[in-house]
């Protein structure tokens, strides 16, 4: 124990950077993501087959295992973050798609009618009132790929992606060495408390951007 605090009061400048790289990837990653999967959820939810392809083959990617994935994209984008970032965006989209597929589709058809009954275009029903309600769906969609990418990220130092997981990889390495084992620990107690301040941040977001009425 005291081999692990002594590591972490010694490299701790370095655990802060790499911390805050890690969280900075998967927030842009998910950002990416859910502009991506907004759109197509909107441009599919209405049809069955469309939500059933843009489904499928988000739930496709998510088959290919994350160094088989890399593997494919260091030739085409090389090293760092460029790769890693692409790898963390695909492998966010399934979760945000469904769920935004979900929302979409369980908005009462009377409140649209009723909205367009008053005058109101598609475009100003969707933004106004579909988007909203579904809301929570999505954000339960982007916390999902949050969390799986605070873990997927760490893999992403194979590619010399940027975050924690480049001292998990070092630590493991050097097994035997001295600081090995504090090195590759530290790293991996940080991805998860991380995660974990990640998704109470998504929470109060929910709570001040969901109607009372919804949340209820």
């Amino acid at each position: 124990m005291q081999q692990l605090w002594d590591f972490v009061f010694a490299r701790r400048q370095q655990l802060l950077t790499d911390s805050y790289l890690h969280v900075s990837a998967v927030v842009q990653s998910v950002a990416i993501a859910t502009v991506i999967a907004l759109t197509i959820g909107i441009l599919v939810y209405r049809s069955p087959v469309g939500s059933a392809i843009a489904t499928a083959l988000a739930s496709m990617i998510l088959t290919v295992p994350s160094f088989a994935l890399l593997g494919l994209l260091i030739p085409v984008l090389g090293l760092g973050v460029a790769p890693t970032v692409t790898a963390l965006v695909l492998y966010a989209l399934l979760p945000i798609i469904r769920n935004t597929i979900l929302g979409l589709a369980s908005v009462d058809p009377a409140i649209t009618d009723a909205a367009r009954g008053v005058g109101m275009s598609r475009t100003r029903v969707l933004t106004r009132i579909e988007l909203p309600l579904a809301w929570p769906a999505i954000l339960t969609g982007m916390r999902l790929s949050t969390q799986m990418l605070m873990g997927i990220l760490a893999i992403a130092a194979y590619a010399k992606g940027p975050g924690l997981g480049n001292l998990i990889f070092s630590g493991l390495s050097r097994v035997g060495s001295p600081t090995a084992v504090p090195q590759a620990l530290t790293a991996t107690v940080l991805i998860v408390i991380l995660a974990l301040l990640l998704d109470g941040i998504y929470i109060i977001v929910g709570r001040l951007t969901t109607s009372r009425g919804i949340r209820d």
